[in-house]
């Protein structure tokens, strides 16, 4: 008994050595663990908040400030494909247009003309329902034609709309193609008509005055529109053109239809000076 009293004291000294080099150990690297946050500071320009690109919405802005970041991202990444395809509004601008193609045709020697006032509603720069109303006169007495024919100055009326491939991009500058209906009701007069009897071999002439007619036709085409200065602009189209229905009379058929042009021509073209009003503040220069 004694001896194990004896052992235990022996060992006892020993025991409390160690214990308490553990306890400086511990103590010792307790004591680094707040050196060690500062040998790496956080950065104080990481915790500065930059600055949203120029033109970020004021609702994006909001949502980063309140936290929100998901949405604010959301919301960030519409913008921006707003900003690359832009729609401009259902109402973007009208333009009001003189046709002058035919009158200056008819100044360097051409038979005939027609000239109109049209309107156009440009709807999201895109669609573009117009309205064109005019005046067509003719006088010709062409080798061809064993007669004059004079075509009384005589209105007439297309409806239409055309389609602008260039729907994203500015105004100033489309590419067009469109459909008319057009309808004119005119008079005409033949005068100096020649007929031969073969007979007698004679030369008789006659004039058939006052007949009147209509004609219905359709017409597609295709064309450009370009920004001369401020808000005029020039629009040119080529059309093709083909007869419905016309008024035939019993001694006569029309040779020339206002807004058309001779009854068996296919072609046409139109040459115009625009006024454009824009309908929508920015609708045409605020393109991002």
């Amino acid at each position: 008994m004694k001896r194990l009293t004896d052992n235990i004291l022996a060992t006892l000294p020993k025991v409390i050595v160690l214990t308490a080099m553990a306890v400086i150990v511990a103590l010792g690297m307790s004591a680094q663990e707040p050196d060690k946050r500062h040998v790496t500071p956080v950065k104080p320009e990481t915790n500065r908040v930059q600055p949203p690109p120029k033109g970020t919405d004021e609702k994006i802005i909001q949502q980063y400030i309140s936290g929100d970041s998901a949405a604010a991202v959301a919301e960030a990444r519409k913008d921006s494909l707003r900003r690359v395809y832009y729609h401009y509004p259902l109402l973007t601008d009208i333009a009001v247009g003189v046709n002058l193609a035919e009158p200056l045709f008819m100044a360097f020697g051409q038979s005939y003309a027609s000239a109109d006032v049209n309107v156009t509603l440009n709807m999201w720069n895109r669609l573009q329902p117009t309205a064109e109303v005019g005046l067509g006169w003719a006088k010709s007495s062409a080798d061809d034609l064993n007669f004059t024919y004079k075509g009384k100055p005589s209105p007439y009326f297309k409806v239409g709309v055309n389609y602008n491939f260039l729907f994203k991009n500015s105004p100033d500058y489309q590419v067009l193609l469109g459909i008319r209906l057009g309808y004119s009701p005119f008079t005409y007069d033949i005068t100096e008509a020649r007929y031969v009897n073969s007979y007698w071999q004679e030369y008789l002439t006659f004039d058939i005055r006052g007949e009147h007619s209509h004609a219905l036709w359709g017409e597609a085409g295709a064309g450009l529109k370009v920004k001369l200065s401020g808000p005029w602009s020039l629009g040119w189209m080529i059309r093709y053109h083909s007869i419905f229905n016309y008024g035939k009379n019993e001694h006569s058929r029309p040779w020339f239809i206002p807004g058309y042009g001779p009854r068996n021509s296919s072609l046409g073209f139109s040459l115009s000076l625009y006024y454009t009003l824009p309908l929508h503040r920015g609708s045409n220069t605020d393109k991002p």
